[in-house]
């Protein structure tokens, strides 16, 4: 058939014939053209197919031949029509027929039905005394190759189309899919698919094959994975990792480590109790608040409210003292008493991440005691320190790309949803290896994107209240008295080192704290050294010679022996 505008080939069409498959013919549109249908840009482009599977007419503009006013009227419009006299035919057999759709008039559809592809004046004395000209607009509900959703294209759209129906029986209209919606399609799986477009989220993981999901590439999607992760990251640095529930490598509990008595409090697990090791002194507060020195072992109990605020109830215990039993100095520490402290752990067995995670409640600290063998390099094996902080039940599909069929890798769609298209091909029936999704590193951004999804991890840590202002002045209050109590050692602490910065800004991930020194006493920062030097930036600046003098003019007692003492009972109690 001879081409024919958009408007001119739906108001000629019998709805019964439907579908109709329509070329965008050559010609106005060379290298095609973007046009806003239903809110949505749609790129006709010459040579394109068009499926069109319904058509539904929305209005009717009304024209007064004489004034040239226009009205639209509704598909619902309720008035009637007659041929307008000035072109009406001459009498013929049939004029009794056409006498009688003059008397009765005709309905709107009936008018459009009748002119067909001529335009014909008609007569609506409810509108206009004069003729008018009908111009129907219709919607037509069609499918594009590669076009996720079908399309509603106005009549009025001005492109030429052809019928190609007849030699088009052949032609598939491709649907694309989003990588999500194969989770519930696993009747169609394993299938071989081609993305249309990648992932418009940042990357997530720091996976080679995560960079290659990009347009073009063809994948081979195998099934649906039921196995689950566990989020952990490395203490000693800023790396993120999910582990999978088919990771083979084996770990063995790690003391857990805390920077005050905030983080002290939030460990400690409802109707459980905590027993830690001070690894740094720490200054009281009065009568009601006594210090604390290395070497000190504390069994958190519970937290307390008194007048002064929230506190944590702990119980200081002799070297001698049984776990189990009672006695001990009774404390009751603020929230916001500074410190450090490491939990007492005797358990040296080694477990899987499983049995682990049936043990012991998340989150807590492990090393790698034997790596992943199915991996050539497990990379959680050089880690001293790894934190397991929650257990993820997320969906993911096991892929492979088609030129490497056996490396196997798995996708979470949910996090990482891309455009595809199945191509039909065949897939192998062979599952490929998955032991490269064991260990995923993950990107900085999408770790505090994925803790803020988890369960709590929303909120931003309360701040720490500041230390009191008079801590200084009660500091050497207190270190007089730990020095006449013997054999306490309390000098400046042998094991305090900087504090380093928190890592993000959760309270499932507390500051990350340097392992122990042992070979030289560092000042404490509440209290004076006696050989302390001064910090090179303010060697030179005027009038610090009077401080220097004033740190020469004190005479503190340094006691390296009790501290070496103290450090080899802290070795003794912790199984490094």
């Amino acid at each position: 058939m001879e081409p024919l505008s958009f408007q001119e080939y739906i108001c000629s069409l019998d709805p019964a014939t439907l579908p109709r498959i329509l070329r965008i013919c050559s010609g106005v549109y060379f290298q095609g053209s973007v046009y806003e249908i239903s809110g949505n840009e749609c790129c006709l482009s010459t040579g394109d197919l068009l499926k069109v599977t319904a058509v539904t007419l929305q209005k009717v503009i009304c024209e007064d031949v004489q004034t040239g006013q226009k009205t639209e009227l509704p598909p619902t419009f309720k008035g009637l029509f007659q041929p307008s006299p000035a072109t009406s035919p001459c009498p013929t057999p049939q004029g009794p027929s056409l006498q009688g759709s003059r008397q009765k008039g005709l309905t709107l559809h009936q008018a459009l039905g009748q002119s067909s592809r001529q335009t014909q004046p008609l007569l609506c004395p409810s509108i206009s005394p004069h003729a008018l000209l009908l111009s129907p607009v219709y919607e037509a509900q069609a499918t594009m190759h590669l076009r996720r959703d079908q399309v509603r294209i106005p009549s009025t759209l001005e492109v030429d189309v052809e019928d190609v129906t007849e030699e088009s029986q052949d032609v598939h209209f491709a649907q694309p899919l989003l990588l999500s919606e194969l989770l519930g399609m696993e009747e169609v799986l394993p299938a071989q698919a081609e993305i249309l477009e990648g992932p418009h989220s940042a990357a997530i993981f720091e996976s080679s094959w995560a960079s290659r999901l990009q347009k073009g590439q063809r994948l081979q999607i195998h099934g649906c994975s039921h196995t689950w992760r566990v989020l952990a990251s490395a203490r000693s640095s800023a790396r993120r990792f999910l582990l999978s529930s088919s990771y083979q490598g084996r770990f063995r509990r790690r003391p857990r480590q805390f920077a005050g008595v905030q983080e002290l409090a939030a460990g400690l697990q409802p109707g459980q109790r905590l027993h830690v090791v001070v690894t740094q002194d720490c200054e009281g507060r009065g009568d009601d608040v006594p210090p604390l020195s290395v070497g000190d072992r504390l069994e958190a109990q519970q937290l307390l409210q008194n007048t002064g605020g929230t506190g944590l109830l702990c119980r200081r215990r002799s070297e001698e003292e049984d776990g189990d039993d009672e006695e001990g100095e009774e404390l009751l520490l603020p929230l916001d008493l500074g410190g450090s402290f490491v939990e007492e752990v005797c358990d040296n067995k080694k477990y899987g991440l499983e049995e682990l995670l049936e043990r012991l409640t998340l989150p807590c600290d492990v090393r790698v005691a034997a790596t992943d063998p199915t991996l050539e390099r497990d990379v959680l094996g050089s880690f001293s320190s790894l934190r397991l902080e929650a257990r993820i039940s997320q969906p993911f599909l096991l892929s492979s790309f088609c030129e490497e069929p056996d490396e196997g890798f798995e996708i979470p769609p949910q996090w990482l949803d891309l455009s595809l298209v199945l191509t039909g091909e065949p897939v192998g029936t062979q599952s490929p290896s998955t032991h490269r999704s064991h260990v995923e590193e993950l990107t900085e951004a999408f770790y505090y994107q994925l803790l803020a999804q988890l369960p709590g991890g929303s909120a931003p840590p309360p701040p720490r209240p500041p230390k009191p202002k008079a801590a200084g002045g009660k500091a050497q209050k207190h270190t007089g008295r730990k020095n006449q109590a013997q054999p306490r050692g309390s000098c400046p602490s042998a094991l305090q080192h900087p504090a380093s910065p928190q890592t993000h800004p959760t309270p499932s991930l507390p500051p990350k704290v340097k392992s122990l020194p042992i070979q030289q006493s560092i000042p404490n920062k509440y209290s004076p050294c006696p050989h302390r030097p001064a910090a090179p930036q303010l060697h030179n600046a005027p009038g610090d010679t009077d401080v220097k003098r004033s740190d020469d003019e004190h005479d503190y007692e340094t006691i390296e022996g009790n501290i070496q003492k103290t450090i080899r009972k802290v070795q003794a109690i912790l199984p490094f």
